[in-house]
């Protein structure tokens, strides 16, 4: 019997609207062959997805918000 993938099976709730469009964002900037840091930054601050608090991404905030997406997953 093959093995199915569930793509939440490791998460305790659905993800949120925030959460959903952060994701479609940074796989339209790695589909674009941005893979840097600041690239990955100056891209995010081109699109609509702000952090919390409306703020720009920073490297800092970039990288604190996918360690805390990563704790709350």
């Amino acid at each position: 019997m093959p093995l199915e993938l569930n793509p939440y099976q490791t998460r305790t709730r659905p993800p949120t609207s925030y959460e959903e469009a952060f994701a479609d964002e940074l796989e339209a900037i790695y589909g674009r062959g941005i893979h840097d840091l600041p690239g990955v930054v100056s891209a995010l601050n081109d699109t609509g997805v702000r952090p919390a608090g409306g703020a720009e991404w920073t490297d800092d905030v970039l990288q604190d918000e996918l360690a805390r997406l990563a704790r709350e997953g």
